[in-house]
């Protein structure tokens, strides 16, 4: 029976040795080993055996990027304006070994120094820049943190703002402000928008003007071509009637025709004038019919005169 308990007894000892000495890594994980109290190595994803009491794990590290908050803090601007500030941090051990011998608490580290930073970053801006230059101010604390935890073997990915929150009567202000600007921008967007609308009016009635001016040259052109036209043929059919009136003179029986046509007109014109006028005053030659066909017929007999040299 001794013998039995014995064996069980070492059975025993064997299971609890292995669960001390056997450690299984997950993955994405990096376990440091301690051998009497010294650093002996890092430990990977996989299954390990590590010497009884002489080996153990001291330190268990996530290879994994850990999102770490950054608790709100209240920093002064340039402009000495207060504003709380908080914001989250991406952070990623690469060095197992220098993240347990490097640092006590490298999560507690990086969060101080990037609160720290941040408020040297926003007290070089002033407040109306803080809202703009979130990109600038997390670019800047990162590479601030890099230069610190690169000796804690801790990589710094990202580092983003969450809010800025500046004090209610500086809030109030700013709404005032940004409402007084939109209604600027209403106001000249109006004026603008009323002046185009008048140059466009004055544009169209200027185009008007110019387009009624050149209607009525036109048209005083064509009326001017016309009565040229109308004087022309007018004066192409005197000067036809005329070289016609001439050649029928110059036939037999042209002169009597001539003489009894003036005879006709001189006694209808003489008869319209006594009629249309109450006073009538006669001169002497008039009386005599015969003197004044005479001298018509010796207009129309007398030869024309000769064209003058270079006409």
């Amino acid at each position: 029976m001794y013998p039995a308990l014995v064996f069980v007894f070492i059975a025993i000892l064997v299971v609890i040795l292995i669960a001390r000495t056997a450690v299984v890594v997950p993955q994405q994980s990096a376990y440091v080993v301690e051998n009497l109290g010294k650093y002996s190595r890092t430990l990977q994803a996989g299954f390990h055996i590590l010497v009884p009491f002489i080996e153990r794990v001291a330190y268990r590290h996530s290879l994994k990027e850990q999102a770490l908050d950054v608790a709100e803090q209240v920093c002064i601007t340039r402009d000495n304006v207060q504003v709380a500030v908080d914001a989250v941090l991406y952070m990623q051990v690469l060095d197992p070994h220098l993240a347990s011998y490097g640092i006590t608490n490298y999560n507690f580290a990086i969060a101080q120094l990037a609160q720290t930073t941040l408020r040297s970053e926003i007290g070089k801006i002033e407040l109306d820049k803080t809202f703009e230059a979130r990109g600038t101010i997390n670019a800047n604390v990162v590479a601030e943190l890099d230069k610190a935890s690169v000796v804690w073997g801790v990589k710094v990915m990202r580092y983003e703002i969450k809010n800025i929150t500046p004090p209610k009567d500086v809030l109030s202000a700013m709404e005032k402000q940004m409402r007084a600007e939109r209604e600027k921008r209403a106001v000249v967007l109006t004026s603008e928008g009323e002046r185009d609308a008048k140059i466009n009016q004055a544009e169209g009635e200027k185009q008007r003007v110019i387009k009624a001016s050149e209607a009525t040259k036109q048209q005083q052109i064509n009326e001017a071509e016309g009565q040229a036209s109308a004087i022309l043929a007018v004066a192409t059919a005197t000067a036809e009637g005329l070289r016609r009136v001439g050649g029928a003179l110059g036939e037999r029986g042209g002169i009597e025709a001539m003489q009894l046509r003036i005879g006709e007109e001189y006694v209808r014109q003489f008869g319209k004038l006594a009629k249309d006028s109450t006073t009538l005053v006669v001169p002497a030659q008039l009386t005599d019919l015969a003197s004044i066909v005479t001298m018509a017929t010796s207009i129309a007999r007398k030869p024309p005169a000769p064209p003058v040299a270079g006409g």
